[in-house]
């Protein structure tokens, strides 16, 4: 074989090796094909039984991939990079998302079992015909406590979380929203106020809060206040569940001043490569048993009327996490305030958790 043959030979293998090397780091990076579904999702949000029921009925293979917040989700969607087939936003990501042109249209069509989902949980205000979501998940935030270590304390209100006896007993939420949020609630504002001066004091009463505060977390959250390392956390509904499934000393309740209504809805990125798989995988969830089984495992609120009849009465009868009308009538949906004012909001935390220090 002469010089050039062999030249030629080897820049074929190269090649080859590198369009091999190249499908293969897609591969561990999320990307899917045909073969695969890759699903981006709130860390310990599903239960991993059903991913692995779908695997074997689909014959899809699910690379998955968790999230700890909104903001985090959207910033790697819009970088593109890594390629997601599902996603699970909350509702005011999914109006940001509408805006910027990230997502694809759902095809109700391969959904039979949409029907199952409560009418009253369709047609909200962020997805008006849940063109582009579907629901998944829905909850509130407010505060889980332990009765025997707050002397008395019922938490009716969020003003009690400011009372001295809770010196260092209080884990936040790693949330800019939602610890804004309860900030605005505490004096009466809305939660998606963006009055410059009511943002002002909601910051300076947050302030106060410091010396109660012993830490503001992600997902240990749910494990510090189970083996009562802090006697209170504010924490979104159904972390509440868990924890309190976990040590059932603690309870949970929604201050009178109102709070957040939040759903969770699955989504179809733009840059989806698996949209059928998308769409199986989706239909599944519905699937009222299915709908039963996770709703059971996560601890948060179905949307599903028929997984709602499935579940054990000391689930879908608890009050605290299935309130009534006369609770959820004042409670807010999160609106999506803007790329501005979300950073503002940002901001604002920031300058709470550096207060800390």
């Amino acid at each position: 074989m002469n010089q050039l043959m062999r030249m030629t030979v080897l820049v074929v293998l190269l090649a080859f090796a590198l369009m091999y090397g190249a499908s293969a780091l897609n591969s561990s990076q999320g990307y899917s094909g045909a073969n695969t579904l890759t699903i981006y999702n709130w860390g310990d949000y599903i239960d991993p039984e059903l991913i692995t029921e779908f695997e074997k009925e689909s014959g899809l293979k699910v690379i998955y991939s968790t999230f700890d917040s909104n903001e985090a989700m959207m910033t790697k969607i819009e970088q593109g990079g890594t390629t997601f087939d599902i996603s699970v936003p909350s509702e005011y990501a999914i109006s940001k998302m509408k805006e910027e042109n990230l997502l694809l249209p759902i095809d109700k069509s391969k959904l039979p079992n949409l029907k199952y989902i409560d009418p009253k949980y369709m047609n909200l205000s962020f997805d008006p015909n849940n063109e582009y979501s579907i629901p998944y998940f829905w909850g509130t935030v407010g505060i889980v406590y332990n009765p025997e270590l707050v002397k008395g304390i019922e938490f009716k209100s969020w003003d009690d979380l400011w009372n001295p006896s809770l010196h260092n007993q209080i884990l936040l939420v790693d949330g800019a929203r939602e610890v804004i949020g309860f900030g605005l609630n505490s004096l009466h504002y809305s939660l998606n106020d963006t009055n410059e001066e009511h943002l002002q004091q909601a910051k300076n009463k947050l302030k106060e809060l410091t010396p109660n505060v012993k830490a503001i977390v992600g997902d240990e959250i749910k494990l510090l206040l189970a083996n009562e390392e802090a006697a209170v956390g504010v924490v979104w509904s159904g972390d509440a569940a868990e924890i309190i499934d976990e040590n059932d000393k603690l309870t949970y309740v929604v201050p009178e001043e109102g709070s957040n209504l939040w759903f969770d809805n699955i989504v179809i990125p733009k840059t989806a490569k698996n949209v059928e798989g998308a769409h199986k995988f989706i239909n599944f969830m519905l699937d009222p048993e299915h709908a039963a089984q996770n709703a059971e495992y996560v601890g948060y609120a179905t949307p599903n009327k028929k997984a709602l009849e499935l579940l054990p009465e000391d689930i879908s009868g608890d009050k605290r996490f299935y309130p009534s009308p006369e609770v959820t009538a004042k409670l807010e949906v999160y609106r999506n305030l803007g790329k501005r004012m979300l950073s503002h909001y940002n901001d604002l935390f920031l300058e709470f958790k550096m207060h800390r220090k």
